[in-house]
């Protein structure tokens, strides 16, 4: 399990040109130094180390509900990868509330719904909001997002990027609304479950571990979101955000 802490202050430093208006929650980019940006390249390590001789390269972040801090998780992941040296991409299919364009300032124009109609490629909707990471965009939400993820296009598609790509991280919607995580968890190499210490209930975890074994998903840990911390620590944990 790796933990996130709950924000006691934010440290903002000079924001990289690249990344243009980020969101604050970017901290792996923003505040580089804190302990929250350590802890995710914790997270990283973690996650470099898993299954070592067959790594898990296409990895589905999800949560039971919403604003459990999965759209935040797998944007400071994928910033904490690419700035180790790995290729990654960062694809959003989250087609019930898309929010991982707005962790890099960017507008959602285009993305994983044009990818999956068939209607422009790869090229055309991926952008790189830092030197080794391409972010996908949902895009246009399509009137029918779980027969989309579940298509021999999709698999297809997921098949083509690990041939590509170091790690895929796919930011997804709740696993307590929507059929997608699921179909999502089945397809890829591992899954993590985020919550969020303060308001998620150990039943709701339970029965999240409940749907991704049935359909016979990986799951390599959780991340724990906004933990309280206490006494003298309290000052240098500086995270603790929601999606």
């Amino acid at each position: 399990m790796a933990w996130i802490p709950r924000r006691t202050e934010v440290r903002r430093k000079h924001r990289s040109a690249e990344v243009g208006n980020c969101d604050e929650r970017l901290l792996t980019i923003l505040d580089p130094d804190s302990v929250t940006a350590e802890n995710y390249r914790t997270l990283r390590t973690n996650l470099l180390h898993a299954a070592v001789g067959n790594p898990p390269k296409v990895i589905v972040i999800t949560s039971f509900a919403g604003g459990e801090g999965k759209s935040m998780t797998c944007a400071n992941l994928a910033v904490a990868l690419a700035q180790a040296g790995k290729y990654t991409m960062a694809l959003d299919c989250d087609f019930r509330k898309p929010e991982l364009h707005r962790y890099f300032g960017r507008r959602n124009l285009r993305g994983t719904g044009d990818l999956l109609a068939g209607e422009l490629s790869l090229q055309e909707v991926a952008e790189e909001p830092i030197e080794g990471l391409k972010l996908v965009s949902v895009g246009p939400i399509p009137p029918n997002p779980a027969e989309l993820l579940d298509s021999e296009r999709f698999a297809k598609f997921l098949t083509d990027m690990r041939e590509v790509f170091d790690y895929v991280l796919i930011d997804t919607s709740p696993l307590a609304m929507f059929s997608d995580p699921a179909i999502l968890a089945a397809q890829s190499d591992g899954v993590l479950l985020v919550v969020d210490a303060q308001n998620t209930r150990k039943v709701s975890v339970g029965r999240s571990m409940r749907s991704l074994q049935i359909v016979g998903a990986n799951v390599l840990g959780t991340v724990m979101n906004n933990v309280e911390a206490s006494g003298s620590e309290a000052y240098h944990y500086s995270a603790g955000y929601r999606r």
